[in-house]
């Protein structure tokens, strides 16, 4: 199965997810569309079927991103794009931190992931998921990617950031674990489906 993106981190992180799947990169020489959706569903659907029209194979595609509250949901869908065309994770994590603390006292921040399935048949299927959290002021952490050295989950009562989780911790409770799950369930079922069980 193909999992359509150019982010490696997001591609490690899938196949720590979905264990049972081999899950193969975007091959060589296909490009994804521009992101020009409304929603991380119907972007994550857009690359779906760009990679599922170019390759004829059953197709994964992620659209993620996070919302801090205090900014009315931004940056949402533009997440990866925050600051400025070819921004690098750290400049996006710094116009957000630099625009939600001008905003005020609200530090409620959520992820988003929607994971879009295309199968051999063509049948699409998309699966949702959110996690809660909150923006501390200085990023921390080694670990994760994006926004994670700033975002500490709902609930983390030790208020480690999610850079400072190991993966395995990570996985258990992000927004890419969830629908990964939902997803890995849908799975599951479709092969007891075809097998009887």
């Amino acid at each position: 199965m193909i999992f359509a993106t150019a982010n490696r981190h997001k591609l490690r992180e899938m196949r720590e997810l979905l264990p049972g799947v081999e899950l193969e990169p975007l091959p060589n020489g296909i490009t994804l569309p521009p992101e020009q959706g409304e929603s991380f569903a119907e972007i994550a659907l857009e690359k779906a079927r760009a990679a599922h029209a170019a390759t004829g194979e059953a197709v994964i595609a992620d659209d993620s991103g996070i919302g801090a509250v205090g900014l009315g949901g931004r940056p949402g869908i533009h997440s990866a794009r925050y600051g400025g065309e070819g921004a690098s994770d750290e400049e996006n994590l710094e116009k957000l931190l630099r625009e939600v603390a001008a905003a005020g006292e609200e530090r409620h921040a959520y992820y988003t992931c929607a994971l879009a399935l295309i199968d051999e048949e063509g049948a699409e299927h998309v699966f949702e998921a959110r996690w809660d959290g909150r923006l501390v002021e200085e990023p921390r952490g080694e670990g994760g990617f994006g926004y994670d050295p700033a975002f500490v989950s709902e609930g983390q009562r030790d208020g480690r950031t999610v850079s400072e989780l190991s993966d395995d911790e990570k996985n258990e409770i992000s927004h890419r674990g969830r629908a990964a799950r939902m997803l890995a369930a849908h799975l599951e079922q479709r092969g007891a489906a075809r097998t009887g069980r």
